[in-house]
């Protein structure tokens, strides 16, 4: 008896995890976007500091180099709070984070720990993660495969054979 309420009570369990597994990535975009979307704003309205902001680290070309990182985080930002190409945006978002550290916090890397604690690490993290989980059910990217499901029938595509026929 004691078994079976156990078991009941991980079935249960188990079934409101699988319900709710949609807000991880949900809220893990949500902040991922609304924090780029701020960051890239404000590198997009204050350029010429963002410019001389990067030239002080030495970063070559640093007019091109602000505007494409301005660029990224605040359009990168968006795409990646609705939805939308949201693997592919998590790839030079991500990079702009190993630039960072690399340009702006490398001289303060003293170990692994204080790599693993830099907000710029875990920014990676996040990206890397979307990248390879997906951006959720709550999602633009997840809406537009469902309607594509729709529309050519997932059923009408053939099996494919597990050995050549010849």
């Amino acid at each position: 008896m004691l078994l079976t309420s156990i078991k009941n009570a991980i079935e249960r369990i188990t079934a409101i995890r699988d319900k709710l597994s949609f807000i991880g990535p949900t809220l893990a975009r949500i902040t991922m976007g609304s924090i780029f979307i701020g960051t890239g704003w404000g590198k997009l309205n204050n350029i010429a500091s963002t410019v001389e902001y990067f030239a002080s680290l030495h970063i070559p070309a640093p007019a091109f180099q602000a505007r494409l990182a301005a660029g990224t985080e605040f359009f990168g930002g968006i795409l990646f709070l609705i939805g939308l190409g949201t693997r592919l945006v998590a790839l030079p978002m991500a990079f702009t984070m190993v630039v960072a550290i690399a340009a702006a916090k490398r001289a303060d890397i003293d170990g692994l720990s204080t790599l693993l604690g830099f907000e710029e690490w875990s920014y990676i993290v996040f990206f890397i993660w979307v990248a390879l989980v997906g951006p959720g059910p709550l999602s633009l990217d997840a809406l537009w495969a469902r309607l594509r499901k729709r529309e050519t029938g997932a059923a009408s595509l053939p099996k494919p054979l597990l050995r050549p026929q010849g």
